[in-house]
């Protein structure tokens, strides 16, 4: 009997093991990234895939809410889905990437276009191109943010952040802005702060950082 619950019990670790790593793939994380998220180390995590030991319930519920899935979807079997290599995976999100910046694009021409026609007599229509930088570089980051892509979503704050400025300061300048009574260009000082803080609340090495740190510190399994 004592043998036969053993048994099961090895069958339910490795069960959400293959689960753990899996739904992780599936999000691109690393096993310190899935463990910084639970505040776990990422040797516990390690050990769970690998079928050496069981989360205990707390964290399962914790796992199926950052994976959007149910406690069920982790402690059940599932067919095994095929990985794509990972220069398959690259390529796919990169055409991904490629295609949803070209729709920014492709709406700046319409409304270029669009404008032209209802307004010919208007100058300033070649602002919807310059607008188009910004919105891609939104879509890019909401890109990286979901692939977890840690320098294109720093790069891509970055061109937010000054194309934005940019935007405004030269939005300013087609719309007759007296700039001694306004000094417009000092908004880019406004970019300066900002860039900061992005490079020190997103910028990967912060995760090198915490990987060493975890590493000082002996792993007291919860």
């Amino acid at each position: 009997m004592g043998y036969n619950m053993g048994m099961e019990e090895d069958v339910l670790a490795t069960t959400i093991g293959k689960n753990i790593m899996r739904l992780r793939r599936m999000a691109n994380m690393t096993q310190l990234e899935l463990a910084e998220k639970i505040n776990y180390s990422d040797k516990s995590v390690s050990k769970w895939e690998q079928g050496n030991g069981i989360p205990d319930v707390r964290i399962l519920v914790q796992l199926a809410d950052l994976f959007n899935v149910s406690v069920d979807d982790l402690v059940r079997e599932h067919a095994e889905a095929p990985v794509l290599p990972k220069k398959t995976r690259l390529l796919r999100r990169a055409i991904t990437m490629v295609l949803s910046v070209g729709l920014c694009w492709l709406a700046a021409v319409v409304c270029f276009v669009f404008i032209g026609i209802g307004a010919p007599a208007l100058d300033e229509k070649w602002l919807a191109f310059l607008y188009a930088v910004p919105a891609s570089a939104i879509v890019t980051l909401v890109f990286s943010c979901i692939w977890h892509y840690g320098w294109v979503r720093i790069l891509s704050i970055t061109v937010l952040i000054w194309t934005v400025l940019a935007c405004i300061h030269l939005t300013a300048l087609v719309c007759g802005v007296d700039m001694d009574a306004v000094p417009v260009v000092y908004v880019y000082f406004i970019g300066i702060p900002l860039q900061v803080l992005a490079v020190i609340f997103f910028s990967p090495w912060k995760r090198v950082h915490f990987a060493a740190r975890r590493r000082e510190k002996p792993d007291a399994e919860k």
